[in-house]
């Protein structure tokens, strides 16, 4: 077993951490008080290929191997939780969806402009009424006008990049009486398709700077060639999806992990006590053991649910752990790091509060700790 990185994902590493450490850190406590999205580095990204890393260099992508396209994604979420989401909702969920599902033209037309970072994705999945429990949506597509078309209503909610984006991947039931073999997915413009509503974001504890919208279909009539593969597959294609997506935000947990451990070493060393830094306590060494060996840990689960996707093996339980502890582990290292910084810690002074807060949102979206550690189970016991 090699846990090297080769060159070149370690020239990837560097080229991006230098960008976070430059551009990312900077502003991270203005987009978190802000809470707006950040435009400028979402374009400085598209510049550096990073919007479309795994995607094939024929659709606009970077061509990136999972490795390297996690560790980017951990280096961008060091910097800004928010910022990572936005980058793994539009990589792992919405680009990977029509690379994977998509016909050629669908590809071309859609796929392309968002690897290339010319455009926004996002993923419309769960409803107020269905979040784990995805075939409970009440989203419909029905088709109309002899199969040409279909006309969809219904509403989504927690959608990460929703008010912003381009193009959406939707989930609708085509067949209501089917259960999860009458859910299918299709292709959204907002912009080109009349009925596609935003109705607001919502204000969050933290994964500020990502928009997390409310929309609402009001009659939304969606051109039959707008469907990704066949009717009835969209339980499937979400599932898959979202299984691959589980390993970003194990590396979003990781970043937000690395970010709270480097303050928290920083911190520990300038700070005083007792006329020596705290760092010399053997209580404080402690904590920062824990702190890097969970975060190491993380990294391990993380990577070789990668290389499983990579190899083209199954990784459904690989995916499910690394998600789920470096999800966990984000959040104890964080306030860990809290803790170490002491009063300080608990104001924004200093961001380690701030990756407390972004890193509690890893157990809730794609799929909860509690979700994730049946699947884990299933998985053993099958």
């Amino acid at each position: 077993m090699d846990f090297s990185p080769t060159q070149e994902q370690r020239q990837i590493q560097e080229m991006v951490a230098e960008f976070v450490d430059e551009e990312v850190k900077p502003r991270a406590a203005e987009i978190d008080d802000t809470d707006e999205f950040p435009w400028d580095l979402v374009e400085q990204m598209a510049e550096l290929g990073l919007m479309g890393m795994p995607i094939p260099e024929e659709y606009g992508g970077a061509e990136l191997d999972y490795h390297s396209y996690a560790m980017a994604l951990e280096e961008i979420s060091r910097g800004s939780g928010g910022l990572g989401t936005i980058v793994a909702a539009h990589i792992s969920l919405a680009c990977n969806m029509i690379y994977e599902f998509g016909d050629e033209s669908q590809k071309e037309t859609y796929l392309t402009p968002l690897a290339e970072g010319e455009e926004i994705g996002a993923f419309a999945l769960s409803e107020a009424g269905a979040g784990s429990d995805v075939p409970a949506m009440d989203t419909t597509a029905e088709p109309i006008e002899g199969g040409d078309a279909y006309l969809v209503n219904g509403g989504k909610l927690w959608i990460s990049n929703g008010s912003v984006a381009d193009t959406v991947v939707l989930f609708a039931k085509t067949d209501p009486e089917a259960g999860n073999k009458g859910i299918s997915s299709f292709i959204v413009r907002p912009e080109e398709d009349d009925g596609f509503i935003v109705e607001g974001t919502e204000h969050k504890l933290g994964d500020k700077g990502c928009p997390t919208a409310e929309l609402r279909f009001d009659d939304m009539r969606l051109p039959a060639d707008r469907r990704l593969g066949e009717e009835g597959r969209g339980f499937v294609h979400a599932l898959k999806t979202l299984n691959g997506g589980r390993i970003t935000i194990a590396a979003r947990g990781v970043g937000i992990a690395q970010a709270a451990l480097d303050e928290a070493l920083r911190y520990a060393q300038d700070r005083e006590q007792f006329d020596q830094p705290i760092s010399d306590f053997q209580a404080i060494q402690h904590k920062l053991a824990d702190m890097d060996t969970k975060t190491q840990a993380a990294r391990l689960l993380m990577h070789q649910a990668a290389d499983k996707k990579m190899a083209g093996d199954s990784f459904v339980k690989e995916a499910a752990q690394a998600k789920l502890y470096a999800s966990e582990v984000s959040r104890e290292v964080a306030n860990e790091g809290i803790q170490i910084h002491g009063g300080y810690g608990y104001t924004k002074d200093f961001p380690v509060e701030r990756f407390y807060r972004d890193a509690k949102l890893n157990e809730i979206y794609e799929g909860t700790s509690e979700v994730l550690r049946n699947t884990i189970a299933s998985e053993l016991l099958d």
